[in-house]
């Protein structure tokens, strides 16, 4: 059963072809960083042209490396929320498109269901029931997954994604855009230990707060205008890593389950990976780490959660709309 995703939730235009959840045909992806970089974050507006720009010709890309037509595709997945409303409109409306006029099943998925079901396009898919910590630019939260299309929030952040912290301080030390990825490089060169910045545990629950640490770096800054980038960096990552794997751990535990699965964006941070893994060990537990670019916003993630959700007949109408706040419930739903 061959799948086509399309994701258009933030500022990446994907598409992908997805074969039975599990093998990717095909997934490609245009990134719109070099717009955005200058500003220092992203711009909606320009995000949203860019895909009305980039849709056509991505999508028709991904089928032509997959070597099939529409006529073959099961049905189409479209990524409906939570994003950008702008973004998620382009994608939504030439999912329902493609699909009208070629007769074609519609697939309404949740953004964070697919970071979640990013880990079934691994070879070995992890089995239920697994802890999954969800952590990117705009998203921070940990789930209970006891089955396709089964899930319970156990913890999210309360301000900040940890992703936005990542480019907020990346912006506050000059650095470029997207954060993550600079904040990790110059972090190498640092002293993690030299800046005793706050760990914002929140002891009585699993949720996570990163606005208060955002605030600590900026006061150090303006306090100790000559301490280095690098263990500034080194400092904050530390102090961001602690808490993501303290409370994934945590929640683990908790809930009798001895498997993780760590997705989004920040999950290819390698410190992060190398803390997680660490921690596991420990506590005797097995990691699911993916790839760099199954962690990125991508579309094969979209089509894996579709198809699962099209094998239990769940279909969209035509009159699906985004919604930019869409919280992954009980039911994926």
């Amino acid at each position: 059963m061959l799948i086509l995703g399309v994701d258009t939730s933030c500022d990446d235009t994907s598409a992908a072809v997805v074969e039975d959840g599990a093998r990717i045909i095909s997934n490609v992806v245009s990134s719109q960083d070099e717009i955005h970089e200058k500003y220092g974050g992203i711009v909606p507006e320009l995000a949203s042209r860019r895909h009305i720009e980039m849709i056509w010709p991505v999508v028709d890309e991904a089928l032509k490396k997959s070597d099939i037509g529409l006529k073959d595709i099961s049905a189409i997945a479209v990524c409906h929320g939570p994003g950008l409303i702008g973004s998620l409109l382009v994608g939504v409306c030439f999912a329902k498109s493609l699909a009208y006029v070629n007769k074609i099943p519609l697939i309404a998925v949740n953004h964070l269901e697919g970071h979640i079901f990013s880990s079934f396009l691994e070879e070995t898919a992890p089995d239920f029931p697994f802890i999954a910590l969800v952590v990117s630019g705009g998203h921070t939260s940990i789930y209970r997954v006891d089955n396709y299309g089964v899930y319970t929030e156990l913890g999210r952040t309360l301000d900040d994604a940890a992703g936005e912290a990542f480019d907020k301080v990346a912006k506050l030390l000059g650095l470029g855009y997207p954060g993550g990825p600079y904040i990790e490089a110059l972090s190498e060169k640092g002293d993690p230990g030299i800046i005793p910045f706050p760990r914002p545990y929140m002891h009585k629950g699993l949720d996570f707060s990163f606005s208060g640490l955002k605030t600590a770096v900026l006061t150090h800054i303006r306090k100790e205008p000559d301490s280095k980038k690098e263990d500034i960096a080194a400092s904050f990552q530390s102090a961001v890593i602690d808490v993501l794997t303290d409370k994934t751990v945590k929640a683990a535990k908790a809930g009798n389950v001895n498997k993780i699965v760590i997705a989004g964006g920040v999950a290819a941070n390698r410190s992060l990976r190398k803390a997680m893994i660490r921690m596991a060990e420990e506590e005797k537990m097995q990691v699911c780490l993916l790839p760099e670019y199954l962690c990125t916003d991508n579309a094969a993630m979209i089509a894996s959660a579709g198809f699962f959700r099209f094998k239990q007949g769940k279909t969209a109408g035509f009159d699906l709309n985004p919604r930019a706040y869409l919280p992954l419930g009980s039911h994926g739903d």
